[in-house]
């Protein structure tokens, strides 16, 4: 399944990814990462989302920096996944957007 492009895509990967899919809510879904990363990870993952949608409101890296604690090279990788990834931080702010 992994090609040297999408080294990430493992059958241990796509088991985690389709039993994201299976989460009803976004309780089940808090509760599925609290058991599944350290309070650490969950609040970086949280800062880069923060950090996409900041982005799109095409605000400065440094007021993201300040804002979120992250270095500006991280600012940079996620302004690059944004732009040039699978789409999937689009996907989402999309979905957002249709929700409210």
């Amino acid at each position: 399944m992994a090609t040297s492009k999408n080294k990430w895509i493992t059958p241990e990967t796509q088991s985690l990814f389709d039993t994201m899919a299976t989460l009803k809510g976004s309780a089940e879904i808090r509760n599925f990462c609290r058991d599944l990363m350290t309070e650490t990870e969950i609040i970086e993952f949280g800062n880069r989302w923060k950090a996409a949608r900041m982005l799109t409101q095409k605000l400065p890296y440094v007021s993201i920096v300040q804002e979120t604690g992250m270095s500006s090279t991280t600012v940079a990788r996620v302004k690059k996944w944004l732009t040039q990834g699978m789409g999937g931080y689009r996907l989402a702010l999309k979905r957002l957007e249709e929700k409210t």
